[in-house]
């Protein structure tokens, strides 16, 4: 039974500790929603959002991107019967 009594109070003891660190941590840096910046979203006025890259894979060097070869070839594809 003395096993149990620790066992659970080390767990409340974690739960406490977790519970605590949520309240006086800072999640993140963004700032927050208010009535104004909802307004600024509507009305156009926000930043306008970053260009994405076409080949995003390509660009880390994960998967191979288009070369000029390949663009050409699309452009004018060789049948398969020839």
């Amino acid at each position: 039974m003395q096993r149990v009594r620790i066992g659970l109070t080390g767990l409340a003891f974690i739960f406490v500790l977790v519970l605590l660190a949520a309240i006086f941590s800072n999640p993140s840096d963004e700032k927050p929603i208010t009535a104004n910046t909802i307004a600024m979203g509507t009305s156009g006025q926000a930043e306008a959002p970053a260009v994405e890259p076409a080949e995003p894979l390509a660009e880390l060097g994960v998967a191979p991107g288009k070369s000029e070869a390949n663009a050409a070839s699309e452009e004018n594809p060789v049948p398969a019967g020839e």
